[in-house]
């Protein structure tokens, strides 16, 4: 299997995307193509120790993506950037999959263009899975989209089904879709008429879904995917991230107000160490997007090297899991009748 990694794209490129590669190279022993500029890869590789690694190839890109480019037109005027590069390796067939911690929108813009999207499939979809209690639940969508039809709603949630499926190994997921309350009679147009969709999914047994989820209920568990419009999503997305730090940093400030509390907290230091994990960004590595033709993965613009090495690793489970081929399948589900 071949991965095509932007090696430009993210805050702390080319250094922890090409570490990333590397430790990914080791662990998982696929072929990873770094696509950047040559100079500055070889330099990373070089101050490292990691020049002759197996699996890894360099493809050199002279261009990059920059975050305030225009998401919509940088890679046709970029087309030498190292993400379209990337993409196009993916498109011709040369890649298997590809990951980025580049813009979000260009991104998904290319793999709109570049990789297509699956026949039947309206949106591609970027869908993340965050920790809850009890487990974990994908979010999707979480910011491609901002302004969403009743039937792309409806494909998010068979899409985010298959993929709990698929790579979570969850016979039956729970689908929910996030509301302003729990009632059926809740919400403005687009997520009544998006209510009636899926309740008809669940009702033909093409989903489990569960009804209306409030955003408080999401992280407690309440279902296994929460369908929403990407607006939505991404402040469900932002807040929740922004509350576990706050909360992280707020644990931390009882246990070292004075010798007692930091007594107490090496009292429990295991239990602390497992609940920062719960939150650990760089282990989950990135969010897929769900309605793709190839597996594109969209690293977090901040990712470390451990990030990336575990964004690679999503890349190949994807490839590995049927998933696309499963919605190729279930296509026909998703349509608004």
């Amino acid at each position: 299997m071949k991965i095509a990694v932007d090696a430009m794209g993210g805050d702390n490129a080319p250094e922890a995307v090409v570490c990333g590669a590397v430790r990914a190279a080791q662990n998982y022993h696929e072929e990873i193509i770094l696509v950047g500029q040559e100079d500055k890869i070889r330099a990373v590789l070089k101050a490292h120790n990691a020049e002759n690694t197996p699996g890894i190839t360099i493809l050199h890109a002279p261009d990059l993506v920059d975050m305030h480019d225009d998401p919509a037109t940088v890679l046709r005027a970029k087309p030498q950037s190292s993400m379209a590069v990337a993409l196009n390796l993916v498109k011709k067939g040369e890649a298997d999959a590809i990951v980025s911690a580049g813009s979000t929108g260009a991104l998904l813009s290319g793999a709109t263009l570049f990789c297509k999207r699956i026949k039947g499939v309206r949106r591609g979809a970027v869908a993340p899975v965050m920790p809850c209690k009890g487990g974990q639940v994908l979010l999707i969508d979480a910011g491609a989209n901002t302004e969403c039809t009743p039937e792309y709603l409806l494909q998010f949630g068979v899409m985010g089904s298959l993929y709990m499926q698929k790579i979570k190994g969850i016979a039956n997921p729970r689908v929910g879709l996030v509301n302003n309350g729990s009632e059926d009679s809740k919400g403005d147009p687009l997520r009544k008429e998006a209510y009636a969709l899926l309740k008809a999914a669940g009702e033909a047994g093409h989903i489990n879904f569960v009804g209306n989820v409030e955003g408080r209920d999401v992280p407690l568990g309440a279902c296994d995917v929460a369908v929403c419009d990407g607006f939505a999503g991404n402040v469900m997305l932002k807040t929740i991230e922004g509350v576990a730090k706050f909360m992280a940093g707020a644990i931390k400030d009882v246990f070292t107000a004075n010798l007692g509390t930091k007594l107490a907290y090496l009292a429990c230091k295991k239990g602390m160490d497992d609940f920062r994990s719960l939150f650990d960004q760089d282990a989950v590595g990135g969010a897929p997007f769900i309605g793709i033709s190839r597996p594109v993965i969209k690293a977090h613009g901040s990712s470390n090297d451990t990030a990336f090495m575990n964004a690679i690793r999503q890349a190949i489970e994807y490839k590995k899991s049927g998933m696309i081929e499963a919605i190729e399948q279930n296509v026909q589900h998703m349509t608004a009748e």
